[in-house]
């Protein structure tokens, strides 16, 4: 018998270590990226100074954020799978799945994202200080600021960038007749996540803009249609597309480390038969 319990657990301590591992090694390229979105512009957000600000927040939140997205997305697998047939079907199953998981990670990702920003917008000050802040100004509202953007972002990245990943690892298994090994997830993972970024980028700038907007500003409401509206009207094409380059950069990197990094480690942590159950159910 399948020891699920055991899958989901090492699929939450994988996702914990992957997330952490990403976060603190490309962290420099996250905040130059939220600097070029940044309304006030890149050097007026600090430029190259200060390239960590923001850091402690990121580390903090990594591991339960990206845990709790790897424990639901691998419980809505399995759970969709086995309902579907179809190389179609199986695709749309992790897509939904991805989804499940980012409106979960969600809950502890824009608290921390908020946090960060403003951090890396604004380098002379540290987390703390924004999070005292937030809590005094806004409340504990103003810590989910942008959580619909956030999702918004989110959920058609995930969309885009799981079963791709997916299929990549597939298609490399099925021409080399094994299982793929972790460096060739992180290659997999590299070029999903590279795709993804890029399409998501003006939904990423529209959250960036609407988390770092004083709070009685039009657009710290949160309505991302709007946001991206001023963002097109102020830069056109260009705005929306801010920081595409670091963006893109940052996520592919990132994205070999963190689906490479979960892969090794739920590999090692994972029995070899539950693995190849769980390739199994996943392939239908």
């Amino acid at each position: 018998m399948t020891d699920w319990k055991s899958f989901y657990w090492a699929s939450f301590l994988a996702g914990g270590g992957a997330g952490l591992a990403v976060d603190i090694s490309l962290f420099p390229l996250d905040t130059i990226k939220t600097r070029l979105q940044s309304a006030q512009g890149f050097y007026n957000a600090g430029g190259f100074r200060g390239i960590y600000s923001g850091l402690p927040s990121a580390a903090i939140g990594s591991v339960p954020t990206a845990a709790a997205f790897f424990l639901t997305y691998e419980s809505m697998k399995h759970l969709l799978s086995p309902m579907l047939s179809g190389h179609a079907a199986v695709s749309l199953s992790h897509s939904l799945a991805a989804s499940c998981g980012e409106v979960m990670a969600c809950v502890i990702r824009v608290p921390v994202e908020v946090v960060k920003q403003r951090a890396q917008a604004n380098p002379r000050y540290s987390s703390l200080h924004f999070l005292r802040l937030t809590l005094r100004s806004e409340g504990f509202r103003g810590l989910y600021r942008g959580y619909l953007s956030t999702v918004m972002r989110e959920v058609p990245f995930s969309f885009i960038e799981m079963p791709i990943w997916e299929y990549l690892k597939k298609y490399w298994s099925v021409r080399q007749g094994s299982p793929v090994e972790a460096w060739q997830s992180s290659i997999c993972g590299a070029i999903a996540g590279g795709l993804a970024a890029g399409i998501t980028t003006p939904l990423d700038v529209a959250k960036t803009r609407i988390m770092l907007a004083h709070k009685t500003s039009a657009i710290a409401q949160g309505h991302i249609l709007f946001a991206m509206q001023t963002i097109y009207k102020e830069n056109g094409i260009r705005g929306l597309f801010a920081g595409i380059i670091p963006r893109m950069m940052w996520i592919s990197i990132g994205g070999a480390i963190f689906l490479g990094v979960y892969d090794k480690i739920k590999c090692i942590m994972t029995l070899p038969e539950l693995e190849q159950s769980s390739e199994i159910v996943a392939m239908r």
